[in-house]
């Protein structure tokens, strides 16, 4: 197919700029004929997750708007978000009913897949964004990205990731901001391709031995070794992945423009900045469409736990949630600072344009946690942003506690419908909330 005159080749767009900087996904690069049209833009999700409750019996800091539908008024701890009102939907009375009877500590680990995590395995179900991922995941580098304050996978019901593949098993999350950005633009050591090459050498080894011996395994040991398997599978695919990025053209991203060095036990608000910024960048380059965030988890002694709150003075963030009864304040600061570092990226999204729109309409996002309360499972507080033109709409907020048979899967059915995914139907839900749909 010949280029037309408007078009531009990513390796020319590098080249022209002379300078490392961030390059976003533009219409005009190589995308034939169809790049002038709405459906050539990428469809995104981002998902954000915060541990420990909100105040909800107190007045100033009662955490859900006050009114109903478009006639709503923003409570204290979302007033940041009073410029985005078209771009937003606030929801109360939502919850997984299968993960209501479960602990709230040990909620956080359910909140996008919707299914408890029990003993003696342990098992989870698939999360929503890998759900998305396995049907949309295929358009760019990584099919999804996974983020995480604390880093890692940490233990059931206190897992530090939010995101867990088709067989139920925790995606560790990254959570080092130097890390994460060579991961996304660096350029691949001599070492690093040597060692691609010898890894996807090992697993081509294992991969013919495991077939050699199947058929003369039992049942169960065939289920377990096709489990084994896939876990094999998703390290190659991961492997070849990087080997034709390691060849291709990346995104020129200037990394001054970053605090990469900084520390959560050092500057813990310059962090949380530097992972949106981070998350932004990933979707703005379209090294990926999909990613989560786990702001902390649901445990006491969390990095996030006792370091986050420090940026505004603030102690421990568990012990807030115990004591929102008696001292709402802090439990209602430590929201309304989470929520101003929602609207700073929800700002980033809303400048950069896109086709005829803007990021932010074609990126849903999800902010919000498992408990009200510190250990309540049953209102979930939540933020639905973003998406406009994906069919999605906003500037409402919906309380769901005198309906029946709404459970919050279907909020992620409404977000799959938007994404345009094949398989809509997610976990235990019934179909998409219709005051989500345009």
């Amino acid at each position: 197919m010949s280029r037309k005159s408007w078009q531009l080749s990513r390796r020319t767009m590098l080249r022209g700029t002379g300078a490392a900087i961030a390059l976003p996904f533009l219409e005009c690069m190589s995308l034939g004929a169809a790049a002038k049209t709405t459906a050539a833009l990428p469809r995104r999700m981002c998902c954000f997750y915060f541990p420990f409750g909100v105040a909800h019996k107190n007045d100033e800091w009662h955490w859900f708007p006050t009114g109903e539908g478009k006639d709503y008024k923003l409570s204290k701890t979302l007033a940041s978000l009073e410029s985005f009102r078209k771009d937003i939907t606030v929801m109360q009375g939502l919850y997984h009913p299968m993960v209501r009877s479960v602990p709230g500590h040990d909620s956080g680990d359910s909140f996008l897949t919707a299914v408890p995590v029990k003993a003696p395995t342990f098992r989870n179900g698939i999360s929503l964004d890998q759900f998305a991922a396995m049907q949309l995941g295929d358009k760019t580098r990584f099919p999804s990205l996974i983020f995480s304050s604390d880093g890692g996978v940490g233990e059931p019901t206190r897992t530090r990731t939010v995101s867990y593949d088709k067989a139920g098993r925790p995606i560790p999350a990254m959570s080092e901001p130097e890390h994460i950005f060579h991961r996304l633009f660096g350029v691949p050591t001599a070492a690093e391709r040597q060692r691609m090459e010898r890894d996807a050498s090992i697993l081509d080894r294992v991969m013919n031995h495991s077939r050699s011996i199947r058929g003369r395994l039992g049942q169960n040991d065939q289920r377990k070794l096709d489990e084994y398997l896939d876990s094999v599978r998703a390290v190659e695919k991961n492997i070849q992945g990087s080997k034709r990025w390691a060849e291709s053209e990346r995104p020129q991203v200037d990394a001054n423009t970053l605090k990469l060095n900084v520390a959560m036990e050092h500057d813990p608000d310059q962090f949380l900045k530097t992972m949106y910024d981070l998350i932004f960048l990933a979707l703005q380059t379209d090294v990926t469409r999909i990613t989560t965030y786990q702001i902390s988890q649901n445990l006491t002694s969390s990095l996030a736990c006792n370091r986050l709150p420090r940026a505004i003075g603030l102690g421990n963030w568990h012990g807030m949630g115990h004591a929102q009864n008696k001292r709402p304040d802090e439990i209602g600061r430590m929201q309304q600072y989470i929520t101003t570092h929602l609207a700073r990226f929800l700002t980033k999204l809303q400048d950069e344009r896109e086709g005829e729109g803007t990021m932010l309409d074609r990126t849903i996002v999800l902010h919000g946690s498992t408990n009200a309360a510190t250990h309540g499972t049953n209102n979930y507080p939540l933020v639905l942003a973003g998406g406009r033109s994906l069919g999605m709409r906003h500037g409402q907020y919906l309380d769901f506690r005198s309906r029946q048979n709404q459970p919050c899967a279907n909020v992620f059915a409404s977000m799959l419908h938007g994404l345009g995914a094949r398989n809509r139907s997610f976990a235990d839900s019934n179909g998409p909330i219709g005051e989500l749909l345009a």
